[in-house]
């Protein structure tokens, strides 16, 4: 019997994976406090290498800090604000303990990887897709990195709610991904010789999820969580005014008022989505079920509370989390229905 086929081989690479995941919404968390704490252009270059080492002395904080003090978020905030070293030092710190965090789990996912490959402990059929997870974690940074890029041109005050999202929208795929994988090395290490295969009913309900990612996403960007500290209604009425000036399809996507309804009322549309895929999946594993349920049900009650406190830094940062963590289910939940036995 070879390496690959011993069914304690795929169960210690699903233990990895599911620690890399852990990293990954512990990723999420610390990118949320980055946005949060408007730390996220502090850092003006992209060092893969050496940027991991901070400032050590006095005169490379003060090098570090004049380049920020080239950005228009310092420029037109920040500075007019009253920003000084000390200040900048505390958001240098979150946006450096995000890449360093991105730089761990690099080395927590390929160092890991090499040694199972050497070993030959990588069952047949998944060197190619965890390739593939590395290569998206490799893009990650490399999006990370044009985020913070598109908030550095001319006299940019944020990063393009654009970039912002599809760094985001790859982490949360990736930990789709890795938690995905990882099931299906626990099912082979318990006998299934087939992986689970991706259902309509999957795709139906991850794509409705997916919007509302997407409307989140652009949401955190566009600082629209602050469009409104009241719930249901926002400006005492269901459905807040704004700009159709420049068409719908721009006010979809750059309104801050319209988005940040959007993303309250899409929502329910998401609720019911991940209701009727938990009642599939209940009968099969019931604690699926409930991590649905419980994962969604916090990320509303998290959505609005973020609402009633003008969105407060550790509800704002729990709902992103949490948010992670709903991804986490639905693949989970995505996967019990597409098992198959041998």
């Amino acid at each position: 019997m070879s390496h690959s086929s011993k069914p304690t081989r795929p169960a210690a690479l699903a233990n990895w994976l599911m620690i890399v995941a852990f990293l990954v919404v512990l990723m999420v968390a610390v990118g949320g406090i980055t946005r949060l704490t408007e730390s996220g252009l502090s850092i003006t270059q992209w060092k893969p290498i050496t940027g991991a080492i901070p400032p050590l002395s006095e005169a490379a904080w003060q090098a570090e800090f004049a380049l920020y003090q080239t950005t228009g978020e310092y420029q037109t905030v920040t500075g007019p604000a009253g920003m000084d070293l000390a200040a900048f030092k505390f958001i240098f710190f979150w946006e450096w303990f995000h890449r360093l965090l991105g730089r761990l789990i690099g080395l927590a996912f390929a160092v890991p990887l090499a040694w199972f490959w050497i070993r030959g402990a990588i069952p047949q059929g998944y060197k190619g897709r965890l390739v593939a997870l590395l290569a998206l974690g490799g893009l990650q940074g490399v999006f990370g990195w044009f985020m913070v890029r598109s908030g550095l041109a001319g006299t940019m005050t944020d990063v393009s709610h654009f970039w912002l999202s599809i760094h985001l929208l790859t982490a949360l795929f990736t930990l789709g991904g890795l938690i995905w994988t990882a099931l299906d090395l626990r099912q082979l290490a318990t006998g299934a010789s087939r992986p689970a295969r991706w259902t309509g009913i999957a795709s139906w309900v991850g794509a409705i999820l997916f919007v509302q990612l997407l409307l989140g996403a652009w949401v955190a960007g566009l600082n629209a969580g602050l469009a409104s500290d009241t719930w249901p209604l926002m400006q005492g009425q269901l459905v807040p005014e704004y700009d159709r000036s420049r068409g719908l399809a721009w006010a979809v996507t750059h309104d801050p008022f319209l988005l940040h309804f959007l993303h309250r009322w899409w929502a329910w549309i998401a609720v019911i989505a991940l209701v009727v895929m938990a009642r599939r999946v209940k009968p099969l594993v019931r604690q699926a079920s409930v991590a649905i349920h419980t994962a969604f049900g916090i990320q509303i009650l998290l959505g609005v509370a973020t609402v009633w406190t003008g969105v407060a830094l550790w509800v704002a940062v729990a709902h992103q989390v949490v948010g992670a963590l709903l991804v986490a289910s639905f693949a989970w939940g995505a996967h019990i229905l597409g098992r198959r036995t041998a």
